[in-house]
């Protein structure tokens, strides 16, 4: 199933019932009387957050979605039917945003939870409410209100424990592929993680939880270059971010370029993910101090420069290497601590 993360939709509430203005007409009844009904309601639409769904795909081919409109009223007093109510079901995570203004109407987080966002119009009143002792036969109604109509824009921000930034070709995809069931895409080129991937981690006796492989970001990426804020939105409501940071760069300086610049594109985007929990993880570490392995050697030199800068920044750091299975364990008991602290 093809991944769509934003969609944009007209909705429509279901317009009131009119009210009946009319008078009975009955054998051995003579001054007979108003008995016009009220019309009835007509249908909300709302937003339905469903477990079983991961993509908006559907609201791309139908676009337009209409409540019931509200019965007429009838006779003998009797109140129109009220319209069925549209439930439009979509993924846990989406936000529904007013496509004119750019307000946020609201979300819907978790299974079941529901958000109204057009309200059915009120039926019109019938002749037989405006009754009165000086007035016994109203022909006077009222008429009933029109269901609103709306166009929104449905964004799917993904839920998830952990989220795993950093530039293209990191190693985000290989590393969610070791910790968990999920497969994305990898390969040796830039962007080959095109839409988020969620995986879930079981680890030793801890309860297990969703890891997000988000889209290598890029300088920009907090102005929308490199489909930047689609990729962003991503981690908004993750609990932890996992930094991760090729450690097989050429120098120094290049690893401080990329850990630097996606720090900035996370404050300019919104300062606020600076100061959730993060782990920061130097990967492609393919032989770590006292490991025995038959991995080739990084440039050291190179990684030397780069962790003297990280204990400058009194950053504290991991080293693993996704390819070989180094330090994985040592980052999920990590992780592992840091969510069971929030």
């Amino acid at each position: 199933m093809k991944f769509i993360d934003t969609a944009e939709i007209k909705v429509k509430a279901g317009d009131g019932g009119i009210g009946m203005s009319h008078f009975r007409r009955e054998k051995y009844v003579p001054a007979g009387g108003p008995d016009g009904g009220n019309g009835g309601n007509g249908g909300d639409v709302f937003l339905y957050a469903t477990e079983g769904l991961s993509t908006l795909l559907d609201f791309r081919y139908q676009r337009f979605h209409e409540a019931e409109a509200g019965g007429k009223g009838g006779t003998n007093n009797r109140q129109g039917r009220c319209g069925d109510e549209l439930i439009l079901k979509v993924p846990c995570g989406t936000v529904a945003l007013d496509s004119e203004s750019g307000e946020i109407i609201g979300e819907v987080l978790y299974e079941g939870h529901k958000l109204l966002v057009a309200k059915g119009g009120k039926g019109g009143i019938g002749n037989t409410v405006f009754t009165t002792a000086r007035n016994q036969a109203p022909t006077k109604t009222i008429p009933p209100i029109v269901g609103e109509s709306k166009s929104l824009r449905l964004e799917l921000k993904m839920i998830a424990d952990v989220g795993i930034i950093g530039s293209p070709n990191a190693g985000k995809s290989t590393l969610i592929t070791v910790i968990s069931a999920a497969r994305p895409k990898v390969a040796d080129y830039p962007f080959t993680t095109l839409v988020p991937t969620l995986g879930v981690v079981s680890h030793k006796e801890a309860n297990p939880f969703v890891v997000a492989d988000v889209p290598g970001l890029i300088p920009g990426a907090s102005q929308g270059k490199g489909l930047g804020h689609d990729f962003l939105r991503h981690i908004e409501r993750t609990r932890v971010l996992v930094h991760l940071i090729d450690g097989s760069q050429e120098t120094a300086e290049a690893m401080i370029s990329d850990f630097d610049g996606i720090l900035e594109e996370l404050r300019l985007y919104d300062k606020t993910l600076l100061e959730r929990p993060r782990i920061t993880v130097v990967s492609k570490v393919d032989s770590l101090s006292g490991e025995e392995t038959e991995a080739p050697l990084n440039n050291t030199e190179a990684l030397n420069g780069f962790r003297n800068y990280l204990k400058l920044k009194k950053t504290p750091y991991l080293e693993i290497s996704s390819a070989y299975r180094i330090g994985i364990s040592e980052m999920l008991d990590k992780l592992i601590e840091v969510l069971g602290q929030k």
